[in-house]
This record gives C-alpha cells, sequence and structure tokens, in this order.
C-alpha cells in the first residue's frame, strides 16, 4: 500500500519536530512520574489518579507514533521551487467568486487554517483548485450549495 504524500512547510515541519522532541523527552518521563505518584496512592482498581494518567500516557504514545509517521513521511514544501504554472500545492491562488476575490495557500491537511486563507490539498476546494491555470473556473459543492470559482492569479 502506497503511503499518501504529507505535505508541510518548512515551519510547519519544525514545529512537529519541536512537539515530537518534547514528548520523546519530557512528556515521557512526565507521564512516568504521574504513574509512579499514582500507584503511591493504594488500589489501583478504584484509583483515577492511575486510571488518568494511563489515559494521558495513551494519548502521549498515540501522539508520538502519529508525529513520527508524519515526519518520516512529510515532503517539504519548498516555496521557492514550487511549480506554479498551474495551481500545486504551496501555490497561493487569487480567485473570484460571486461575492468578491479571496486569497487561498494551498498546503497539506496537517497545517489546514482556514482563518489564515491556507486550505488542503485534501479539502474539495483544494482538490478542484488543484491543476487549474488563470483564467480556468470551476464549480465546488459546499453545504450551502454549488459555488463557482474563477481563478485569477497564481503566485
Amino acid at each position: 500500500m502506497e503511503t499518501k504524500k504529507i505535505y508541510l512547510t518548512k515551519d510547519g515541519f519544525e514545529k512537529l519536530n519541536i512537539e515530537f522532541e518534547k514528548l520523546t523527552g519530557n512528556g515521557r518521563r512526565e507521564v512516568a512520574d504521574l504513574i509512579k505518584q499514582a500507584k503511591e496512592y493504594g488500589d489501583l482498581s478504584e484509583n483515577s489518579e492511575y486510571a488518568d494518567a494511563k489515559d494521558r500516557q495513551a494519548f502521549t504514545e498515540g501522539r508520538i507514533a502519529e508525529l513520527e509517521h508524519i515526519l518520516k513521511n512529510a515532503e517539504l514544501i519548498d516555496d521557492e521551487h514550487t511549480n506554479c504554472n498551474s495551481v500545486n500545492v504551496g501555490c497561493t491562488v487569487k480567485v473570484e467568486l460571486e461575492t468578491g476575490e479571496m486569497e487561498y495557500r494551498i498546503v497539506g491537511s496537517y497545517e489546514a487554517d482556514p482563518e489564515k486563507g491556507w486550505i488542503s490539498n485534501e479539502s474539495p476546494l483544494g482538490q478542484a483548485l488543484i491543476g487549474r491555470k488563470s483564467g480556468e473556473e470551476i464549480e465546488v459543492v459546499a453545504p450551502a450549495g454549488t459555488i463557482k470559482y474563477k481563478v485569477k492569479k497564481i503566485k
């Protein structure tokens, strides 16, 4: 089975790497200390501190495994060498709608942030924009209905 590409900006990669280092270092030690401390309270079957510490351990280990997978399979978006003759991951695209113009940066799903105008290449709009050129029109089905976009500029 082929692993799908995980696109990250350099900053996004660094942030996830820092989180990974914290969790594999102090994060694991803190959870182990919580478990040790909770064990000292006695009967583990009725010990909520122990149950909470074990839950935190499971979350921490799950997040470490997820970050390990992301970082191992990450493909960095190279802002300087991204081909933006057509819409691609790493490109910023200005589109025209009936209500005006919007600008979006196409990024991987782990960095999508609609408030910043960063949309995932896997989102319905991101998928519809990939491969399009200036002047092309697309339609995207959204909960509010079908929305028409016209690609104005790609950079």
